[in-house]
Parts: C-alpha cells; sequence; structure tokens
C-alpha cells in the first residue's frame, strides 16, 4: 500500500519543498488514489514561521492523517508548538533533519517548543499511542536558560504498542522520553541525541521486548551561542542532577549503543507498582558520572551488560552499585572501569553478581578534598563471582574485598600489574584460585 503524506505548500522555499515532494510522490504513485493524493499544509493554517503558535494547526494535520493512517510531513522550517500534539494511532510526524548538527545552528523541521514551563506533570510535547511515528526533527525548548534552569514536562510520551521515536535532536529536554507507565510493548528509541537535564529516558509497564538503540545524552548539545548555550552551565546542572536511562517493568529490553556525559546517575534499574526490569545492555556508556549504574531491583533472571564503558568523576564517584532492595541476577561482561573513582563495583544486594573478562582500574588526580579510593570491588552481601579480570588499583588498596554479610564468593584467573589483593572476611565461603600472586607495592 502506498504510503500516505501530507506535504506543505506554504510561501517560499517551503512551497518549492512541497511541491518537489508532491511530484516526486505523483511519479512513484502514477495513478494514485483521491484519499492520498498530497494536502496543503497551509490550509490547516500552519504558519511555520517560528512566531505563530501552530500546535492547533498540526494537530488538525495529524487529526486529519488518522483517517487513513498516513505520515503528516513539515518541511524544513521553525515551528512553534505552545501545547501538545497528540499522535493519532497508525500517524506518523515526518520532519526534515539528515544529519545531527552537534554544536551548531538549528536546522531543518525545528519545533520550538514552551509546552509545560514548570510543570513536570502535565501532558507531553508529543503523546504517542500504537502504532506511531516522530522521526525527522531537531527539538528546542527557547524559554529554557543554562544558569536558571527550570522544570518541564516530557518531551515524548509513549503508551500502546509499536511505536517508534527516530533520528531525533532534542537540544535541551528536561524530561526527554517516558515509556509507559500505561500498558505498552515493542517501543523502538532510534538515533535520538540531545542534551537531557533532569531525565533521558525512562521505562515502565513493558510487557512485550522493548529496544533502546544509539540514544546519546551530552551536554555539547547545548552548547553553542545559537541557542543560548553554556556548556559549563549545563555541565554542572547534569551531574548533579540527571538520571539518563532508568529502567522499571520491562521483559527483556534491548539497549544497544547508548551513552551519557556527564551524568548524576547514567543507568538506574527501579521497581514500580508494575515490576522491574530484565534485559540486554550492550555497548553502554556513561562518563563524568557520579554513579554509571545503580541497581535497586531487577527480575529474578536478571540483567546483562556487555562491553560496558563506566567512567566516574565528580561527587559519589562508584560506578556499578548493587543495592540491598536487589534480589535479581546481574552479568558484567567484557566491561572497562577507569578514571578517579572511590569504588569500582560495590555489591549489597541479596541476589548474584558476576564480573568477568574486564578491565577494572582508578587511576587519575582525585578531586581535591574529597576521600581515597576505597577498594575497586567490594561485596557484602548475596553472593559474587569475578572472574578473568584485569584489576589495577591506584595505591595500596585492596583489588576486592569480601566483607561480613556475603554469602559466598568465587575469585580466579585475574591479574594485574601488582598481582591480584583479596580481603577476605568470610574464610572458607569463599573460593580464591589461580590468580596472579599480588607483589606489594614498594
Amino acid at each position: 500500500m502506498t504510503r500516505r503524506k501530507y506535504f506543505g505548500a506554504l510561501s517560499g522555499s517551503l512551497a518549492t519543498a512541497g511541491a518537489a515532494a508532491g511530484i516526486a510522490e505523483a511519479q512513484e504513485t502514477p495513478a494514485a488514489k483521491p484519499d492520498s493524493a498530497a494536502l496543503d499544509l497551509a490550509s490547516f493554517g500552519i504558519k511555520a514561521d517560528g512566531a505563530t503558535d501552530d500546535t492547533s494547526a498540526i494537530q488538525k494535520a495529524l487529526d486529519a492523517a488518522g483517517k487513513t493512517g498516513a505520515t503528516v510531513v513539515l518541511p524544513a522550517a521553525r515551528y512553534l508548538v505552545a501545547g501538545s500534539l497528540k499522535i493519532p494511532p497508525g500517524v506518523g510526524l515526518e520532519g526534515i533533519h539528515n544529519a545531527v548538527v552537534g554544536q551548531g545552528p538549528l536546522t531543518g523541521t525545528v519545533i520550538l517548543t514552551t509546552a509545560g514551563r514548570d510543570k513536570e506533570d502535565a501532558p507531553a510535547l508529543f503523546d504517542m499511542g500504537s502504532g506511531t511515528m516522530v522521526r525527522g526533527l531537531m527539538i528546542f525548548y527557547p524559554e529554557q536558560v543554562a544558569t536558571d534552569v527550570h522544570p518541564y514536562p516530557w518531551t515524548f510520551h509513549l503508551q500502546g504498542v509499536d511505536n517508534t521515536v527516530e533520528n531525533v535532536t532534542i537540544v535541551n529536554t528536561y524530561n526527554g522520553i517516558r515509556v509507559g507507565p500505561e500498558v505498552n510493548g515493542r517501543h523502538r528509541l532510534r538515533s535520538v541525541v540531545g542534551c537531557a537535564l533532569r531525565r533521558g529516558v525512562l521505562v515502565d509497564n513493558t510487557h512485550e521486548i522493548g529496544r533502546v538503540e544509539n540514544v546519546h545524552w551530552h551536554c555539547d548539545f547545548w552548547a553553542s551561542r545559537g541557542v543560548n548555550g553554556n556548556r559549563p552551565a549545563v555541565y554542572e546542572y547534569m551531574w548533579k542532577n540527571l538520571e539518563a536511562f532508568t529502567f522499571a517493568r520491562t521483559d527483556w529490553e534491548y539497549v544497544t549503543n547508548t551513552f551519557v556525559f556527564p551524568v548524576k546517575t547514567g543507568y538506574r534499574f527501579i521497581k514500580t507498582a508494575s515490576g522491574a526490569c530484565n534485559g540486554q545492555f550492550l555497548g553502554i556508556g556513561a562518563d563524568a558520572a557520579q554513579r554509571c549504574v545503580s541497581v535497586e531491583q531487577i527480575q529474578n533472571m536478571g540483567l546483562l551488560i556487555t562491553n560496558g564503558e563506566f567512567v566516574c568523576i565528580p561527587g559519589e564517584r562508584i560506578q556499578v552499585v548493587i543495592e540491598p532492595t536487589c534480589t535479581g541476577s546481574v552479568r558484567l561482561v567484557n566491561c572497562a572501569f577507569w578514571g578517579p573513582s572511590r569504588q569500582c563495583v560495590a555489591m549489597h544486594g541479596q541476589g548474584y553478581l558476576s564480573l568477568s573478562d574486564s578491565y577494572v582500574e582508578i587511576s587519575g588526580r582525585m578531586p581535591p578534598g574529597e576521600p581515597d579510593q576505597i577498594s575497586l570491588v567490594e561485596a557484602d552481601s548475596g553472593k559474587i563471582q569475578v572472574r578473568g579480570c584485569t584489576l589495577r588499583s591506584r595505591g595500596k588498596e585492596p583489588n576486592i574485598v569480601l566483607k561480613k554479610g556475603l554469602k559466598h564468593a568465587i575469585i580466579s584467573e585475574n591479574n594485574g600489574p601488582s598481582g591480584v589483593s583479596v580481603v577476605n572476611e568470610i574464610g572458607d565461603q569463599a573460593i580464591i584460585v589461580n590468580n596472579e600472586p599480588h607483589t606489594p607495592a614498594a
């Protein structure tokens, strides 16, 4: 079935873009039915001048598209949206956004939004139901100020099944993308970049596999003078406040190639009334973090993190923490830990932790006046395995500390520049074999 699109025939260059798009579709589908013919966005009252509120006009176009399950295409221009847009089931909203512009001007199809200032619980900018798609937009909050940050509602709210957010730059969102808390499934968040200030992605009540791919939060996306950027102020706010990726109830979430810099908590796993998470996390990273990964609760079958990259610089400086409330299984495979952390992995949970084939290091200069390092790995509860890792401490602190309260430990086949040093407070409940002998520093 031919994909239906509503093209703009606005003034100047927009009219040319709309006409060219209409000609292209006519060439592809010369026998198009009347209900699939291109409609004039101007007929809905869309001004695209960056000053007139286009919320109602764009909503009319979306509602018209909902009659046939079409895609509304917004040509390159600036659209002021002072309210919330509801994407009807089966409808797409698409702009022109061919490449990410990290520190440059606003380009392509730009949504300027002023909706919901100081009202986090107000409707999201885009409210998306089943079978909806938003693609190819740049989104900017022009009234947000880096030195005086104000709360805003979510930029995207996804519910239902099979909804997609793709190829979107959000220059300075306060709350980025929320999936749920309504029952939902098979969300797709792909190639989304920008600066998130308070929350980046929050997933909850997902009962069918969701995907988060190539999502990248960074202070540099709100650094340009052209968008009133202020990198030092944005950096400061993010590392003090941002929770970049939060996962509650989701069944077999697939998260691939995601990153944040800087951040208070990079990846947070929580339990809500709907439940907790299990999933596969591949190629994830958190840099300039207070805490890279915080696991408060997960499902029993657990959490698999592969090829993670974790760096702590300011504040708390503990890269991975398994909280006492956690009863599930956490697996960290082929991960890299470095930077001036106080600690790399802290196991306080009641379940299981496995750390294998990873590079675990504390290095670099400590921030002035902050506490010294504790150890690379510490466990005081549950059960733990550390196998096949390279362990490198900065000073004389031990590599691994097995504290009272830990039920069982297997420490084997590890090495490091000074061998492997283990403090064992649980006696024969620990199996410590085949590690490189420790050579104390001079």
